[in-house]
């Protein structure tokens, strides 16, 4: 029997049955970045980029990102999400705009999937408000930092050893 637990006894796809789980507050903390040239990083710095708000735009699509989570992922079960927040830090040493996402459920099921969603969707929109101006613009270092609650309790990235995103 497989440990994946959106496999059968047969190996086919299924949706984890969740319902005699205990209801508990749970969070998850994704993390990604996007690289950029400096010239489309100073654009975003000082807010001149003609299409708008880039980091506005990009934040409210990583927080409906988290929200159609379930619709985007087959398995994934519908959650009644609590909170969604969604940030950015610009470090212009490195030409990059790093994205974090957090999310938070009382509920069955974890929200990490959400999270990361949510970081791949805001990183794709700056990537499309941006390429006109940059081709080249790369988007990596997608992860779970965090997350807690549930019969499996807290886990941090490096606690186990994980290599930093």
């Amino acid at each position: 029997m497989s440990q994946l637990t959106h496999l059968d006894e047969h190996g086919a796809a299924r949706m984890v049955d969740v319902g005699d789980k205990a209801e508990t507050e749970r969070i998850a903390v994704a993390a990604g970045f996007v690289t950029m040239q400096p010239q489309t990083m100073a654009l975003l710095e000082q807010g001149a980029h003609k299409k708008g708000d880039v980091l506005a735009v990009a934040r409210i699509a990583g927080i409906q990102a988290a929200k159609k989570t379930s619709d985007l992922i087959p398995l994934c079960h519908p959650l009644m999400l609590t909170s969604v927040e969604v940030s950015f830090a610009l470090e212009a040493v490195k030409n990059r705009v790093s994205i974090e996402a957090r999310c938070k459920v009382s509920g069955k099921t974890g929200v990490e999937m959400e999270a990361l969603t949510a970081v791949s969707v805001a990183a794709l929109t700056i990537y499309d408000m941006c390429k006109a101006v940059d081709r080249g613009i790369e988007i990596g270092g997608l992860c779970l930092l965090h997350k807690e609650g549930g019969k499996s309790g807290a886990w941090q990235r490096g606690n186990e050893g994980d290599s930093p995103c």
